[in-house]
């Protein structure tokens, strides 16, 4: 099914639950295909799968430069 930007602005929720049951939704502009609604797939990422392959950084990662670390960091 094809749909104008103006008719999928109007009708966005009747194109989407056309798009949850496997209908095939274009966008058009000016009679231009512009986009297709697809449906959204779930989220490939797990929190928390590098727990035991990188170790958390040192205690003193975020403490403050030293004067001569700031030299070097600031390329003086």
């Amino acid at each position: 099914m094809q749909a104008s930007v103006h008719e999928a602005k109007t009708n966005l929720s009747k194109l989407l639950e056309k798009v949850r049951r496997g209908e095939r939704v274009i966008i058009t502009r000016h009679g231009v295909p512009a986009a297709e609604l697809i449906p959204a797939r779930p989220a490939s990422v797990t929190l928390g799968s590098l727990k035991d392959v990188v170790a958390p950084p040192p205690e003193d990662f975020l403490a403050p430069l030293g004067e001569d670390e700031l030299q070097v960091w600031e390329g003086e």
